[in-house]
């Protein structure tokens, strides 16, 4: 499975931002989805994770409540929509996968990572 994401851009504080990751493949519905970010000299950060299925989401305390992760299975494709931005939201967001079977909110756990996409927040 190959993915891309897309959806970055200039946005302002307190704004929204939508991205998607699509991935190619035919079973991308077996596999959980997560997204990470990771900020010029800093690591990577998990900020959110769904389960194959679409019943289960986690996002750590740094996101939670602003943040939704949703599928579309039908469509190949994982969302991450970003509310309430801050300027340390700006970063470089991947979409990643983790097998079925594995635990879906351990980051550990998730690897083929697809091609970021960035967006700058504006004070």
């Amino acid at each position: 499975v190959q993915l891309q994401a897309s959806g970055g851009g200039l946005v302002q504080a307190g704004g929204s931002l939508r991205l998607s990751c699509a991935a190619s493949g035919r079973t991308f519905s077996s596999y959980h989805m997560g997204w990470f970010r990771q900020a010029p000299g800093k690591e990577r950060e998990f900020v959110a994770a769904i389960h194959w299925s679409g019943i289960s989401t986690y996002y750590p305390d740094s996101v939670k409540g602003r943040f939704t992760i949703s599928r579309d299975n039908a469509k190949n494709t994982v969302y991450l929509q970003l509310n309430s931005l801050k300027p340390e939201d700006a970063a470089v967001y991947y979409c990643a996968l983790a097998p079925y079977g594995s635990v879906y909110d351990r980051s550990a756990n998730f690897g083929s990572w697809g091609q970021g996409t960035q967006f700058t927040v504006s004070s």
